[in-house]
């Protein structure tokens, strides 16, 4: 019997090799934005026709426990220094099963982190340190 889809272990990869793994990613959409027009048929009843139009895709927001790589701050950094030709890389949101076996894929083409939030700090909390990252791309394709 096959592995329920669980979301407790999934990771990002960028540019092939895994980076990190998270605990929380949100936004993985794709939405094709309308454009309404009235048109009149052969008779004179005006009609509301729907087309498409342009292609959107959601940003992505992953949110981890801190460690102690800087990995995902030094992809960041790359956009704040100006660098966003070099920040631009081909990325993939991997969720595995029990046995650490791929089971689905989506990968993000041209992906660069827009939005690096680091943890809120209160000495008087018992919270796990966290970091957040948004990462803007042009465009999805579930793999798998």
């Amino acid at each position: 019997m096959p592995d329920l889809m669980t979301t407790f272990a999934f990771g990002l990869e960028v540019q092939g090799v895994d980076i990190a793994s998270f605990r929380k990613c949100s936004g993985l959409s794709s939405e094709t934005e309308v454009i309404e027009y009235k048109e009149a048929t052969p008779k004179g009843v005006l009609m509301i026709r729907k087309v498409p139009a342009a292609m959107k895709w959601g940003d992505v927001e992953f949110e981890r426990r801190i460690d102690t790589s800087g990995a995902l701050w030094e992809w960041r950094k790359q956009v704040i220094d100006g660098d966003i030709d070099t920040a631009r890389r081909e990325a993939s949101i991997r969720i595995l099963d029990s046995q650490h076996n791929e089971i689905a894929r989506w990968n993000l083409h041209q992906a660069w982190p827009s939005k690096y939030t680091g943890a809120d700090l209160d000495a008087g909390a018992n919270d796990v340190a966290s970091e957040k990252l948004t990462l803007t791309h042009e465009g999805m394709e579930r793999a798998s």
